[in-house]
């Protein structure tokens, strides 16, 4: 394999560089330090994961605390770290070949404290301006493009075999930080940690006394667990001396599967990542003080059939458990993809996927002619969007699960990169889209998204005589 032009001989005979180096030679290979660096990476991946989410987990409750900002603008303060990180997981996915595992994982896990400090520091203050709130999104990015470094390192260390479920936990794991920023968000805010860290805001929400929050912890909580992640990546993890340069790692676009797997991949964790950073302000902006009609009738004394039977949700307290599905079902099915392989469930995904946004774009124009059948909706649009996460997590194990096997090892930690890169722009999207549009034309476009990548499916991977069944 050819050498980088950036690395000498020295750095790659150190102690951090380990010689020799083959997974698929049972009897050579390191099990152990396989899945320590699983372990420690997964950990990282976990904290890149809140720290790239954060953003969606403060921004529906910003006008709550008295920040002047209009819906769009929430939008974008949300959809931008799906910009970045698909900006920065392209300069991540060249990078584990040039720095090796240790130092990418220790340099990238320390960079999760500018954002996370920064947004502390801004959330203490209504009159912190919009464009310091976009830089902060922006630099939330960081997380996101994490992962395009972290999942190829990871699959250096393990055989074919076992990649799917290595893969799987680590990216299903990792997605959980999606989940646990949602969750530990409004428990982590009701309380004062450490008095040095900060004053208390005041909360005012819809039919609801005032009270005092510290939304300063929802970031702080991160900062102690981020240093031990860095300090654990720089002592216990080992690098593989897999050599490229960039020029050399850019024959991946030469083969037309890097192309299919991206658009399957962006349907899979583009929907995943899209819906993870937009479900509060869905939830906010169809069935709470975010919708107009719903806000005038809640103020409007004639109408107290709606004001006294409908309880207006509170995003944070749903918001969760999507990503939560979502990385729990990439993590349970990835040890299915290594036994029956990868394609057939890719296929099963991309069904599941279509019809559940068919569903769900059913339910996105609340009817509020009465508490109950504003409730009754509300139901149905969270069963929906539900298993629209089911069924991306299932896709985003299957996704990975082929790509190893279509690709020889150096490749396929390219295209592990390069997919997860392009797929990363999931929020950002699916941000522009729901300023630029109705939720039910972007849901539409997404049905027929999802019908390409199913043909698409069948017909290279899965039918009989497929070209790469996989």
């Amino acid at each position: 394999m050819p050498t980088s032009s950036t690395s000498t001989e020295d750095e790659r005979t150190g102690k951090e560089w380990l010689q020799d180096w083959d997974p698929e030679n049972d009897e050579t290979w390191d099990k152990a330090l396989a899945w320590r660096t699983l372990s420690v990476t997964t950990f990282t991946l976990t904290l890149a994961f809140a720290s790239w989410f954060i953003a969606s987990a403060l921004a529906p409750k910003l006008t709550n605390l008295g920040f002047d900002l209009t819906q769009n603008q929430l939008y974008w303060l949300v959809a931008l770290p799906g910009l970045s990180a698909g900006l920065l997981r392209l300069v991540w996915m060249v990078l584990p070949p040039i720095l090796g595992t240790r130092r990418l994982v220790s340099m990238t896990t320390l960079l999760l404290l500018f954002p996370l400090v920064g947004w502390a520091i801004a959330v203490q203050d209504p009159d912190t301006s919009y464009t310091w709130l976009l830089a902060l999104s922006f630099m939330s990015g960081i997380g996101g493009g994490a992962f395009s470094g972290f999942m190829p390192s990871t699959s250096y260390f393990f055989p074919r075999r076992m990649q799917g479920t290595a893969l799987g936990v680590q990216a299903g794991v990792g997605n959980f930080g999606v989940s646990l920023v949602q969750f530990v968000t409004p428990w982590i805010i009701g309380f004062s940690m450490i008095g040095f860290l900060g004053a208390s805001q005041t909360e005012s929400f819809p039919g609801k006394a005032s009270k005092d929050v510290w939304y300063q912890n929802a970031t702080y909580v991160y900062v102690p667990f981020v240093i031990i992640g860095a300090v654990l990546a720089w002592t216990m993890l080992k690098s593989v001396p897999i050599k490229a340069n960039v020029r050399q790692q850019f024959d991946i676009f030469k083969n037309q599967d890097t192309w299919w797997m991206t658009l399957l991949y962006i349907m899979t964790f583009g929907t995943f990542a899209g819906l993870s950073g937009q479900f509060g302000l869905l939830i906010k902006n169809l069935y709470g003080g975010g919708n107009a009609e719903i806000a005038r009738l809640l103020s409007d004394g004639t109408t107290q059939v709606l004001v006294e039977g409908y309880s207006i949700p509170d995003p944070v307290k749903f918001a969760f458990l999507g990503p939560l599905i979502g990385a729990g079902a990439r993590v349970v099915f990835s040890p299915l993809t290594d036994k029956t392989g990868g394609a057939r469930w890719t296929l099963f995904s991309g069904i599941g996927i279509l019809g559940s946004v068919l569903y769900t774009s059913m339910h996105l124009s609340p009817e509020t002619s009465s508490a109950a059948a504003l409730e009754a909706d509300f139901d149905k649009f969270l069963y929906g969007m539900l298993a629209i996460f089911l069924f991306a997590g299932i896709g985003n194990a299957a996704t990975f699960k082929q790509m190893p096997m279509i690709f020889e090892r150096r490749q396929a930690g390219g295209v592990i990169g390069w997919t997860a890169a392009i797929a990363a722009f999931g929020p950002f999207f699916f941000g522009v889209g729901l300023t630029l549009m109705e939720p039910e034309t972007f849901f539409y476009i997404g049905v027929a998204f999802a019908a390409m990548c199913v043909v698409i499916t069948w017909m290279r991977y899965v039918r009989p005589g497929a070209p790469k069944p996989s």
